[in-house]
């Protein structure tokens, strides 16, 4: 666990917020290599980047803030105060309220720019499990967003002083962290490869919708969560992101019947 790389003077480097900044730099060099190969303007793009990326980061915060408000409701100054605790950079992120506003963002933008969305979009739908699979070694690099107790092999144990120790003690844990990291590298290897063979425009958000909505589902009974991110229904007390992953499901699901529709359509006509 290396929650802090090192520091410039004053100001400490942490993994979670290097590899998150890394993790955009290289899903926009991959959207410019992708759009010079196809010949796309890559200015339109560019713009979208900037969307999806700080669109992503407000509406990772602002879920998290939603979702733990009694821990904002007395210090509001908190939600968006990057100095605090000895440290430099936001803590806490929920990654599908970054995703739905990242989303919200690009798609306005598509739209006043008369672009294509599923075109768009299917051109940064590998980057997201990119991204997905190089921020989420800073995660485990920073001791957030672990995993319940396992006797499986692969299991870790962290040290005093992190928060999966304040929970669980010396208990080897789910390393939840990595098993998001190989899905999202995973992914992206996948779209990368249907990038080439696509057969209808908005193949690749809707495979990326799919995937990220199955993975997530099945991850989060492996990932410890505050009593905040569960709810009561029927009996049962899934998460919120379960919620959301069912939703982003049926989402990428319509796409792809329409969408394969439609092009089946163009080719019999």
């Amino acid at each position: 666990m290396y929650p802090e790389l090192f520091r410039i003077g004053p100001v400490p480097i942490r993994s979670f917020g290097l590899m998150l900044a890394l993790s955009f730099l290289l899903g926009v060099w991959y959207v410019s290599r992708i759009a010079r190969r196809d010949g796309k303007p890559f200015e339109q793009l560019l713009n979208v980047a900037y969307i999806l990326i700080f669109g992503g980061i407000v509406g990772a915060r602002l879920s998290y803030v939603v979702l733990h408000w009694a821990d904002f409701a007395h210090n509001l100054g908190a939600i968006f105060n990057p100095f605090g605790e000895n440290q430099f950079g936001i803590a806490g992120l929920n990654l599908y309220g970054g995703v739905l506003l990242a989303i919200g963002g690009a798609w306005l933008y598509c739209y006043l720019k008369k672009l294509s969305v599923l075109e768009v979009f299917d051109y940064f739908a590998p980057t997201l499990g990119l991204g997905i699979g190089v921020s989420r070694i800073g995660c485990f690099l920073n001791g957030c967003c672990f995993g319940t107790p396992t006797d499986l092999p692969w299991g870790v144990e962290f040290p005093e002083g992190s928060i999966p120790y304040a929970v669980f003690g010396s208990q080897h844990i789910h390393p939840a962290q990595l098993y998001s990291s190989l899905y999202g590298l995973a992914i992206f290897v996948t779209l990368h490869f249907v990038m080439k063979h696509r057969k209808f425009v908005g193949q690749l958000v809707a495979i990326l919708f799919m995937a990220e909505a199955f993975f997530r589902y099945v991850l989060e009974y492996v990932r410890y969560y505050e009593h905040e991110m569960h709810f009561t229904l029927d009996g049962m007390h899934p998460t919120y992101n379960q919620a959301v992953s069912i939703g982003l499901f049926l989402t990428g699901l319509v796409i792809y019947i329409v969408q394969m529709k439609r092009q089946a359509a163009r080719t019999d006509g």
